[in-house]
């Protein structure tokens, strides 16, 4: 396959699984700013999201102040963030347009589809009417990408680099989703001072859990009240929970096998250690060298392996 083609498949994943995160990200910062709480802890929040997302010296360089609607507008609709939705879906577009060629005809139209309908949904203004509604639509359209993709494609070398992308992009999520929802709770981690406290923080981790669609699927291991100590083993270190950083790194792994026979390759060798170390680990060893400096550690290796990546399959020598 042409590196550039590999490219193009590649990041047209990155993109579509990036929208589909920016929305549970905005989604779970809106379901618990409906909450019970000061205006400071909701201000703390929004601005956690955006210094997770590294996008606060942008925003502040277009608002006076961080409000809900000014952060939801910047990250949904603002065509000059790299990183709103309108502008990951966008980019998947256009990379799916170049590749049209390597594509089943249902994964293109998919992919026109939904950009099309992104275009009315921002020009008649649904976003501002129901935003909950709105996420739902962006989870459900890459949900549909996703689907159609297996469901369509031929299993070769294309789609094991569309799955590489969505895979990397969602481990870099779903520890940027963890980071900044604990590290806003992080005073009063281990338990709730009073009743009080205890039901906001049922809510706040029901509604991070519901983010990553994985309020079902605690309740179904655990069999137990929420424990943020659970809810961080769940989304890091379960292979079995989807949008866990284990079960990402297993998909990472075993597609970079499929692109490459030699396993002394760097990318290989990096997402190899990474993987091993999520398959050892304990979240009790991990919370205790604090949370925080794991995941941005996380963060820089997964970085690493996807600039690897590139240089090793998708930049033309």
């Amino acid at each position: 396959m042409l590196s550039r083609t590999a490219d193009h498949l590649f990041w047209m994943s990155r993109y579509t699984e990036r929208a589909e995160n920016t929305a549970r990200l905005l989604d779970v910062n809106y379901q618990t700013s409906l909450l019970p709480q000061s205006a400071a802890v909701a201000q703390m929040g929004w601005q956690g999201l955006l210094s997770i997302s590294e996008l606060l010296p942008a925003y502040e360089a277009l608002y006076a102040e961080i409000t809900p609607e000014n952060v939801m507008a910047f990250m949904v609709k603002n065509e000059d963030n790299p990183s709103s939705i309108i502008s990951c879906l966008k980019a998947a577009r256009e990379n799916a347009r170049a590749v049209r060629g390597s594509l089943t005809t249902e994964v293109w139209e998919t992919q026109n589809q939904t950009w099309l309908e992104m275009l009315r949904k921002i020009k008649e203004g649904e976003f501002e009417r129901d935003p909950g509604q709105f996420f739902e639509w962006v989870k459900f359209r890459s949900h549909l990408s996703r689907g159609v993709t297996v469901g369509t494609m031929l299993m070769d070398e294309a789609l094991h680099f569309m799955r590489l992308g969505t895979f990397l992009e969602r481990a870099d999520n779903t520890a940027r989703l963890v980071d900044v929802k604990f590290h806003a709770v992080e005073s009063d981690f281990f338990g709730a001072a009073n009743a009080q406290d205890q039901e906001y923080d049922f809510y706040h981790w029901s509604a991070i859990l519901r983010s990553v669609s994985g309020f079902e699927i605690y309740r179904k291991v655990y069999r137990d009240v929420i424990q943020p100590e659970r809810v961080a083993e769940l989304l890091v270190l379960r292979p079995d929970m989807p949008r866990s950083l284990h079960a990402c790194l297993n998909e990472v792994v075993s597609n970079l096998a499929m692109v490459s026979s030699d396993s002394a390759i760097e990318s290989r060798r990096r997402s190899g250690k990474l993987l091993a170390e999520l398959q050892y680990g304990k979240i009790e060893e991990i919370l205790a060298n604090g949370l925080h400096a794991y995941l941005t550690q996380f963060l820089d290796r997964v970085n690493d392996i996807g600039a690897s990546i590139s240089r090793e399959f998708l930049v033309p020598t």
